[in-house]
């Protein structure tokens, strides 16, 4: 599929072939939401932890005499029935996150991009590069219409446009590696340099030949 490339400026310089197969694929909810799950799983700490019995302090002595009290019988004041007492099956520290296969992973980018492609929410810049100027960039990204866009450019990173970008609110950098499905559905709008595409077409078409992919 032919898409129209242009430059930060918004001035168009050719076109430019995006291989179906990554850009023109049929949109999978289902496996974009299996996708995304399993990245927020990724992300979450686990670091959620209470006190058992055994852990909170207090006396190990029994509170009253077994009998003859009136009361319920009770052996210890760190029971969870008492106030400052131990918590029964409460959160431990732990990993959430599980595997997904790698096919799951490789068809949820290719449709996140096929359904970006498909609302002419995909954008194909010529380079990503900036002098370092935050204003100058905002300028730009204002021109262009963008309120939230994720800029996906080749291995590199272009340390001027990578400054400049990072104190603008809904403005992203990603390198073609990092490029995910929980970032691309989260902005309105995905643009990809030229180096972009052809690093996406390099990394899925690795995994379709049986290579690890990165999702």
């Amino acid at each position: 599929m032919k898409a129209p490339v242009i430059t930060l400026a918004n001035e168009a310089v050719g076109e430019i072939d995006l291989p179906d197969a990554v850009f023109g694929a049929k949109p999978r909810p289902d496996i974009m939401a299996r996708v995304v799950l399993w990245q927020l799983a990724k992300r979450r700490a686990g670091t959620h932890k209470t006190k058992g019995m055994g852990e909170v302090s207090g006396t190990t002595k029994k509170p009253w005499k077994q009998k003859g009290t009136g009361r319920a019988r009770q052996g210890s004041l760190r029971s969870p029935q008492f106030r400052k007492g131990g918590v029964v099956h409460g959160p431990v520290p732990r990993e959430h996150g599980y595997d997904l296969p790698k096919k799951v992973r490789r068809l949820g980018l290719i449709s996140a991009l096929s359904q970006k492609a498909r609302e002419g929410k995909l954008v194909v810049l010529d380079r990503a590069v900036a002098e370092g100027k935050t204003a100058s960039l905002r300028r730009q990204v204002a021109a262009l219409g963008w309120q939230s866009v994720l800029v996906v450019d080749g291995a590199i990173l272009d340390e001027g446009f990578l400054r400049a970008a990072r104190n603008i609110p809904g403005v992203d950098v990603l390198p073609t590696i990092g490029a995910n499905v929980y970032d691309i559905l989260r902005h309105d709008v995905v643009a990809v340099t030229r180096d972009g595409v052809a690093g996406l077409a390099r990394r899925l078409g690795a995994a379709a030949n049986g290579e690890e992919p990165r999702a």
